[in-house]
């Protein structure tokens, strides 16, 4: 997504040699406007596919998610709930997930009566780094009995290996922007 790349070079800021900041419209202050031209692009890409759940971690995948399921008929936006909330009192899938930028582990969660046996799950999220996110919410909608249709990474370091590791394991990946590396703080992109 060109408009997408350019939107990088210009707003977001490289940080060592493995981190982009892009707090300015994706995920500390949202661009609503652009982010409908995420959502449509993620229904080009995912067009052949017809999801009736879009799965997402919270909270910085809300947004897109959100935003993407007006182009699929408006379906429910699920998100994996970092920490256990006093009113989840049913049971629940889990899985953890270890958070490439702030060097933490989460135990994911997503209530058991919003993931079902045969749903068409789609899962979409800010970045793809070394794919934790998505190969947790991977793992708990097989262990559901449902089916992920596709995984869409807003933007998708493929020098960290995540995309890698979720086509290894069988699953369909598409990211609007990809970058091959940071070099002396220039994006390069795949």
């Amino acid at each position: 997504m060109e408009r997408l790349k350019q939107k990088i070079v210009a707003e977001g800021q490289v940080l060592g040699e493995d981190i982009l900041k892009v707090d300015g419209f994706l995920n500390h202050q949202i661009d609503v406007k652009f982010m409908e031209e995420i959502g449509q692009e993620f229904r080009a890409r995912f067009q052949d596919v017809k999801p009736n759940r879009i799965l997402t971690v919270e909270s910085s995948g809300i947004a897109i998610a959100c935003e993407t399921s007006r182009y699929f008929d408006y379906v429910p936006v699920v998100f994996a709930k970092k920490a256990t909330p006093n009113t989840m009192a049913e049971g629940c899938y889990s899985a953890e997930a270890r958070s490439f930028t702030k060097g933490t582990v989460s135990n994911l969660r997503v209530s058991k009566r919003f993931i079902q046996p045969g749903d068409q799950v789609l899962i979409l999220d800010d970045f793809l780094a070394s794919g934790e996110a998505s190969i947790a919410l991977t793992k708990m909608v097989r262990k559901a009995g449902a089916e992920v249709v596709g995984i869409g990474a807003v933007i998708d370091k493929a020098f960290q290996g995540g995309g890698d590791k979720l086509r290894e394991m069988g699953c369909r990946v598409e990211s609007l922007a990809v970058i091959r590396a940071f070099e002396k703080g220039q994006i390069i992109f795949g």
